[in-house]
């Protein structure tokens, strides 16, 4: 039943110095199933090739009967770890094989494993299943939200027997990472009102680090229920003071986010992070400059994420020679170059009119530019007139650019044809837009103006409202 994982892990079990040690000695590879399941979890840690190689030695070594179901789980856990769905069916049948079909537990990890490998398997074993527990039921979500269908992730949700608070945090992630943030918070209110009709749900720190991750992506209405929530912290004395950082850091209350970050006990690269993108964001460069050499003082190490920020203030405020000596600051802390910094390089450039410097950061990129970079680099064509520049990487950008996405990059080379009063290609390029239905994504802003003020009237009630439906949250104010 396991020849297939025995094929291809058998290299790896023999070339193991315990496995020599049994053929010298001739003792038995494994004392007893504790130390089955131990092996097994320790091998894993570093290899799950090699803690599924020790299972097929010990199934070779005992006999059906001595099998146990914590050497299985962690040998499920391996499986699911390395993604091949051939390896989980075989597991599969080897759990019914051996008589743990039935096992809840085994059936939940194996589902686990499938969710990671082949939903559609997952699918099929969840529905055969006679047992199911709330992790169970969790999984399936989790599962559906991966596979972006958060509509049948809310079906499966709502069909739920019993709930906990796992299940909860699960869908208002979903909505959450799916942009439906309204629809998040609407069922965090419904998660705190749980309770008055049952047993009362408590949010753990995942639930309320989504909440808060919704707040910053609102932007400044977002707010208001991320200080309640930063309030309700307090209460009960929980601490995720990284994300309340990022929060007010992207709401724009950047007093509020130095406040928390002076608060904090321990100053990690991720709270660091999170204030100078936030001060970069909201035009404050040479604060975020400031914080950035204040951290390397402090002897806390930057990551890709701190330079993007630290690059994008750079961009901000027109600071070439500083932007190109942070960049290259990046390989001196043998960090890797992710396409963000090389983006920021291209907009630092190409606002400073240094077209050419330009081109040669994404003739330079490890990395295939994608629709930001070229829409970047087209913007500093345009700006500084350079339709020379522009009309040699024209046919490059519309072989990567997407229909569906990237109208904007459509419209920015429509657009400078007809500045450089080419007239025909123009025509093309209006055509190719209207043949492949090329949409333009909308632009929105959460800043506040007199025009929406209206509009930002309705969803800060709608924010009050949930706050005052919500059992046990408090307003907070610094």
């Amino acid at each position: 039943m396991l020849l297939m994982v025995r094929r291809l892990l058998d290299p790896v079990v023999k070339s193991s110095p315990s496995h020599h040690r049994c053929l010298v000695t001739g003792k038995p590879f494994f004392k007893s199933r504790r130390s089955l399941a131990a092996a097994i979890k320790q091998a894993s840690s570093s290899s799950p090739r090699d803690g599924l190689g020790i299972y097929c030695r010990m199934h070779r070594q005992f006999s059906v009967k001595k099998l146990d179901s914590y050497a299985l789980l962690f040998a499920l856990k391996s499986a699911a770890t390395m993604k091949d769905p051939l390896i989980v069916r075989h597991f599969h049948a080897h759990v019914v094989r051996v008589g743990f079909g039935g096992n809840v537990y085994i059936a939940t990890c194996l589902l686990s494993a499938y969710v990671a490998a082949s939903f559609r398997d997952a699918r099929l074993l969840f529905d055969e299943m006679p047992d199911r527990t709330a992790v169970t039921w969790n999984v399936m979500i989790t599962g559906y939200a991966r596979s972006g269908d958060v509509d049948k992730a809310l079906d499966m949700f709502e069909e739920m027997p019993q709930r906990n608070v796992e299940s909860w945090s699960a869908m208002i992630t979903a909505f959450v990472h799916s942009g439906r943030w309204a629809e998040g918070l609407f069922l965090f209110r419904e998660m705190m009102m749980a309770g008055n009709d049952g047993p009362m749900i408590m949010p753990d720190k995942i639930t309320l680090s989504t909440v808060l991750s919704c707040c910053a992506q609102m932007g400044c209405p977002g707010s208001v229920l991320g200080r309640s929530v930063h309030g309700y912290l307090l209460k009960m004395n929980g601490e995720i003071d990284n994300v309340l950082v990022d929060m007010y850091a992207k709401c724009g209350v950047f007093k509020y986010a130095c406040l928390v970050f002076s608060a904090m006990k321990e100053k990690n690269v991720i709270a660091w992070t999170a204030l100078i993108s936030g001060a970069a964001r909201h035009g404050c460069s040479e604060e975020a400059l400031s914080l950035f050499e204040m951290m390397k003082e402090e002897g806390v190490r930057p990551n890709e994420m701190t330079f993007t920020g630290v690059l994008h203030a750079c961009a901000h405020t027109g600071m070439v020679g500083a932007g190109r000596r942070y960049f290259n600051m990046i390989e001196e802390y043998g960090l890797e170059y992710k396409i963000q910094h090389y983006g920021c390089m291209v907009d630092i450039y190409g606002r400073a009119g240094l077209v050419e410097e330009a081109r040669g950061v994404i003739e330079r990129m490890k990395l295939e530019p994608n629709a930001a970079v070229w829409g970047s680099f087209l913007s500093a064509c345009k700006e500084h007139n350079r339709f020379d520049m522009a009309e040699k990487v024209i046919e490059q950008v519309l072989a990567v650019i997407k229909p569906e996405t990237d109208g904007g990059v459509y419209t920015q080379i429509c657009d400078l044809f007809v500045l450089d009063e080419k007239w025909e290609d123009a025509e093309r390029v209006r055509k190719l837009m209207l043949n492949q239905n090329v949409r333009k994504v909308r632009g929105s802003s959460f800043v506040r103006s007199r025009v929406d003020r209206g509009a930002d009237e309705k969803l800060q009630i709608f924010l009050l409202q949930i706050l005052l439906q919500t059992c046990g949250l408090e307003y907070f104010l610094f």
